[in-house]
């Protein structure tokens, strides 16, 4: 239902906002679950202009004019790259890979190259050489290095050669993968809770009931010493969903 307008009588009303933004899958009934900081998150209005001339005297001029709203669209940085929010950038399928125990991992080893191992950060790793023969432990020392991405093998390594096979028993603890670009882009409903630092920290929602994300136009992996964040945008879409005088059917903004 549309409420009654109002006049403000506040004319001071200066704007900073900060404040958590909540998201959930559009149409779910599930709570809306906070993404972590969000170092900024606009919307953006364009639209198509039609005019026409004013032919009726000397000067020209506009003499009729049609405005009407092209798209909404939605930026925000993150902040946080977590799971949820790598796998919507990605557009990517997430997976969780519980911890286990492997044993006899087979590899050819290569002198210098890494041996990259089937799970990353593996622990109480064992390598064994012959395997066609009599399988052999070998020391770490002078021979390999245990790394989160596998095993090196030393350039000099004294109880390897190149080709020779080996096996590699570890365990490893639970974590997650996300493989890029396998699904469509997220319809999402957001509420941003926003909080004015310039007018005593009033509050101020604005709920976005159906809008896009879409790919993230990069993502940083060695950013010297700045953090990593994800740039997304999007469109606020229509959501058939609202009805009524006065109602839009697109966001809403609700402020002290």
């Amino acid at each position: 239902m549309a409420t009654t307008p109002v006049t403000t009588t506040k004319i001071y009303k200066p704007a900073m906002l900060v404040g958590q933004v909540y998201a959930r899958a559009y149409g779910a009934t599930t709570p809306h679950i906070p993404i972590g900081n969000v170092l900024k998150l606009e919307l953006e209005h364009s639209e198509d202009v039609v005019t026409q001339e004013d032919m009726t005297k000397l000067g020209g001029g506009t003499y009729a004019e049609v405005r009407r709203v092209k798209e909404v669209a939605i930026k925000m940085e993150l902040a946080d790259l977590n799971t949820t929010n790598l796998q919507r950038a990605l557009l990517g399928t997430s997976a969780t890979v519980a911890g286990a125990t492997v044993t006899g991992e087979e590899h050819t080893v290569a002198l210098g190259g890494l041996v990259r191992l089937a799970h990353i950060g593996p622990k109480s790793v064992v390598v064994k050489k012959d395997v066609s023969g009599t399988p052999t432990a070998i020391n770490a020392s002078g021979n390999f290095e245990v790394r989160p991405e596998g095993i090196y093998i030393l350039p000099d390594a004294k109880d390897l050669s190149d080709s020779a096979k080996i096996t590699v028993d570890y365990t490893f603890a639970s974590y997650t993968t996300i493989e890029a670009l396998t699904t469509k882009s997220a319809e999402l409903d957001l509420v941003f809770a926003g909080l004015n630092e310039a007018d005593g920290g009033n509050p101020v929602m604005v709920e976005i009931f159906r809008a896009s994300q879409g790919v993230s136009k990069s993502l940083a992996l060695i950013t010297g010493n700045e953090f990593a964040t994800l740039e997304v945008e999007g469109n606020v879409l229509q959501d058939p969903n609202k009805s009524g005088t006065g109602v839009s059917r697109y966001y809403k903004t609700s402020m002290v």
